[in-house]
């Protein structure tokens, strides 16, 4: 591929990144009105936008450092979005706080997403650490702090889709001991993180 067109896919791919990640912060504000409620809490959870910048981000493919930088941009047109629907409909919700958070939080999520296929596999459990972290901190936060007000399903299915990227991973690429360990306890770790912080804000 010609460097020309290189940097013209690259920007492409910045285009769709940030278009999306607009267009999912403002549908995730009407989801909270029509998704079924054994997984309404996705439009209203840390979770759903991780899902989100994740899922965007892998299809990008773009280098770490890049992801980095669409990782917070991503957080932060997430956050726009939904206070841009709050607005559509008459109501006002500050982006600031978590427009914040996700300029800190935002880069970890995008260069984990893109260590996920690096060929280092000590980057590619980090990365697997982190997100299957943010996920299972999410569950068990949902599951624990939160199982009165909402349905158990979505804290269960996040868990889940967690616990089995970080199995694939194990299978398909994270076979030495010390690396899989590395992922295994990382992502414990990241978990407990994740509720610290999650606690210390409110949760959402």
């Amino acid at each position: 591929m010609k460097p020309a067109d290189r940097l013209s896919g690259t920007w492409t791919h910045v285009a769709v990144v940030i278009v999306v990640s607009f267009l999912s912060g403002m549908l995730t504000f009407f989801a909270q009105g029509f998704l079924p409620d054994a997984v309404n809490s996705f439009a209203n959870s840390a979770s759903g936008w991780t899902l989100v910048t994740v899922l965007v981000l892998a299809w990008a493919r773009v280098r770490p450092a890049f992801a980095a930088v669409l990782g917070a941009a991503s957080f932060v047109l997430l956050t726009l979005g939904y206070s841009a629907s709050a607005h559509l409909q008459g109501l006002f919700y500050d982006p600031r706080l978590f427009a914040v958070v996700g300029v800190l939080v935002g880069p970890f999520v995008g260069i984990a997403t893109s260590w996920l296929r690096a060929e280092s596999v000590w980057k590619a459990a980090a990365g697997t650490a982190l997100l299957s972290g943010i996920g299972l901190g999410e569950g068990t936060y949902g599951l624990t702090r939160v199982a009165d007000t909402t349905s158990p399903v979505y804290w269960t299915l996040v868990g889940v889709i967690a616990l089995g990227l970080l199995v694939a991973m194990l299978i398909r690429r994270l076979r030495g001991v010390l690396v899989a360990l590395l992922a295994v306890v990382g992502t414990g770790a990241t978990a407990s993180a994740f509720n610290v912080a999650y606690n210390a804000l409110g949760g959402v």
